[in-house]
């Protein structure tokens, strides 16, 4: 069976316990499987990258969708805000937090394909679960083992609803800059729902 290699750190697993926390279950799983696809990936593709840098980045990535963060201004700005101060609060470098900012800012974009490989890669392993993005490139028993440890619990319904409730609290708010509603704009809907995964 595939083995997910969490940091064995303080911070990682402080981090994961804040995301597992204030998400609903759904979402912290969608994190976690953020970053055993990104880590499968990022070994396919034979990147250098720092480990716990990226988990951070990883798990941290959509907090700005949780009720414990959203208020009402964009939720990857949101999130970004809330990872800074969090990570700030236990001593992490500021070059380090600047990354992490970047990965969780960046991680719907392909702007962020470009970037180093810790913020690249939570691009891609969101990618992966979310839309099916390079799913070529993860074996089938990898993508097995990482939906037995972090099932989906109806994902695709999960995160569509949430998108949009994000986007009509935002919108309430009169928020310009809106990711959320940018998504549903674009397809966000019919590209989850026609993802391989089945639910």
């Amino acid at each position: 069976m595939y083995s997910i290699m969490i940091p064995d750190s303080r911070l990682a697993s402080k981090a994961a316990q804040l995301v597992s926390e204030i998400s609903p279950e759904f979402l912290y799983n969608h994190c976690m499987r953020t970053y055993a696809f990104g880590d499968s990936l990022g070994k396919k593709y034979g990147l250098k990258y720092d480990q716990e840098l990226f988990f951070l980045g990883a798990v941290l990535h959509d907090v700005g969708l949780t009720e414990h963060v959203c208020r009402k201004h964009s939720f990857e700005h949101e999130g970004a805000d809330h990872a800074e101060r969090f990570l700030s609060s236990h001593g992490l470098a500021h070059e380090k937090i600047d990354v992490v900012r970047e990965a969780i800012i960046l991680h719907t974009t392909e702007i962020a394909a470009e970037k180093q490989p810790e913020i690249a890669l939570v691009h891609f392993g969101a990618g992966m679960d979310i839309l099916g993005l390079r799913a070529e490139d993860i074996t089938e028993e990898i993508v097995k083992s990482v939906l037995e440890l972090y099932p989906r619990l109806g994902f695709k319904k999960a995160i569509i609803e949430l998108i949009k409730y994000d986007a009509e609290l935002k919108n309430n708010h009169q928020q310009q800059s809106n990711l959320s509603a940018a998504l549903l704009q674009a397809g966000f809907e019919r590209w989850v729902l026609h993802s391989p995964f089945a639910e």
